[in-house]
């Protein structure tokens, strides 16, 4: 029998997905002896690598230290911790350059390839892989597994219509959030956080961000309890978007999925302006006597501000000049300025991503193998674990680093 149709694998990855296939090229490339096999339910590997960064994959984020690292993830940075300091964005710049693909930094520390061009990491890893002698079956999806009481795993697998039954030493689940594989791994004694949505804009209709579209405003502090992120936003058709939105969707993903996504959220639209501070502007810009009679929607009192949102934002006060408004109505200016309280009442996706939050408990997994506590020689990569990054490519290192360290593993003789 081929090596490409056998039923016997010393290693099995579920999941052709970046951390399947960096785990997989991992393993073959320290013990190319070794017969490993990716299956994939889908026609083609590397779906979400594709699609990210606008097609352009932000595969990494240009932060080297891993103490500063694990605070972009909202769950799971804890575990990631030693894990960062084994394999991290350095080295994972360094992985690329060594398969031929240099990476740029953005002004934002996002890092891209320098082609631009997501085919390009997903070539370079379907090449890796392929070089180092791993087999890629597309349109195969895991129905079943079971551990043999002799050792290793028997997989009941779907494709072209039929059952087949396969066999494999050591087992890598790295599926992402497909509902099927987590019920497996339960099946297998392993506990799930349920899966929620992360990284999503905010669906919000009011009057004071109504026909403005494309409108944007450099930095702004959100709050939803006592959540807090700062940064762009991006006001939509549909309510606001932007990094600082779906930063606070990541960190309040549990928060807003329990309120099925209706609260209240905070606007600092200056940033981190105090409202006493704001204050003092707005009383400055009505005591200059050049603007005594000049209107207050036509000349705004702060420069990141753009004028028609500034309109928006001041039509309670009318149509009056600076030296005609009340000190009563500065106050509630700069109230509205710096906490602004708007209600969303549902969540948008974010472009063609779908992140969520939720997956295998972490204390089940040895974060130095990826090795799972409870089941010999299964192991766990990517967003199959309860961890997930803000936006920006730290869901893409997580996936690299914990791909890596599944493959040395897998490599190894005996998992410890």
């Amino acid at each position: 029998m081929s090596k490409s149709n056998q039923s016997n694998w010393d290693v099995i990855v579920a999941g052709g997905g970046p951390a399947g296939f960096f785990a997989a090229i991992r393993c073959a490339e320290i013990n190319p002896d070794l017969r490993v096999l990716i299956l994939e339910k889908a026609s083609q590997t590397l779906g979400k690598v594709l699609i990210s960064g606008g097609g352009r994959c932000n595969v990494t984020h240009a932060c080297f230290d891993p103490a500063q690292l694990i605070t972009y993830y909202p769950r799971g940075g804890m575990a990631l911790r030693g894990a960062f300091t084994r394999f991290q964005p350095a080295d994972t710049v360094k992985w690329f350059e060594e398969h031929g693909v240099k990476l740029k930094t953005e002004a934002d520390n996002r890092m891209f390839p320098v082609t631009d061009s997501s085919e390009t990491i997903a070539n370079c890893l379907r090449e890796a892989a392929k070089n180092a002698g791993v087999k890629v079956h597309l349109g195969t999806s895991l129905l079943n597994v079971e551990k043999n009481p002799q050792g290793g795993f028997r997989l009941e697998v779907m494709k072209e219509a039929k059952v087949l039954s396969i066999q494999t030493d050591k087992l890598l689940i790295a599926t992402g959030s497909d509902s099927k594989t987590r019920e497996i791994v339960r099946s297998l004694g392993h506990s799930i956080e349920e899966a929620v949505p992360s990284l999503f804009t905010f669906n919000i209709k009011d009057p004071r961000i109504a026909g403005l579209a494309g409108l944007s405003v450099e930095n702004v502090t959100l709050h939803i309890d006592s959540l807090s992120q700062s940064g762009p936003m991006l006001i939509t058709h549909w309510g606001l978007s932007g990094p600082a939105v779906l930063r606070l969707s990541a960190w309040g993903a549990r928060i807003l999925f329990g309120r099925k996504y209706r609260s209240f959220l905070t606007v600092n639209w200056l940033g981190d302006y105090k409202l006493d501070a704001a204050l003092e502007v707005l009383q400055h810009s009505k005591d200059w006597h050049e603007n005594a009679r000049r209107k207050v929607s036509a000349q705004p009192a702060f420069s990141q501000i753009p004028i028609r949102l500034w309109k928006q934002l001041t039509q309670f006060i009318g149509d009056k000049n600076w030296g005609d408004v009340s000190k009563v109505e500065l106050r509630k200016l700069a109230g509205e300025l710096t906490a602004g309280e708007f209600t969303i009442e549902g969540k948008g996706q974010f472009k063609e991503e779908f992140v969520t939050c939720g997956g295998v408990n972490l204390n089940e997994v040895d974060f130095k193998s990826m090795q799972s506590r409870i089941v010999k020689d299964l192991f766990f990569a990517g967003e199959v674990l309860d961890i997930d990054g803000i936006t920006g490519g730290f869901n893409f290192q997580s996936s690299w680093t914990t791909g890596w360290l599944a493959g040395n593993a897998l490599a190894a003789a005996d998992a410890t």
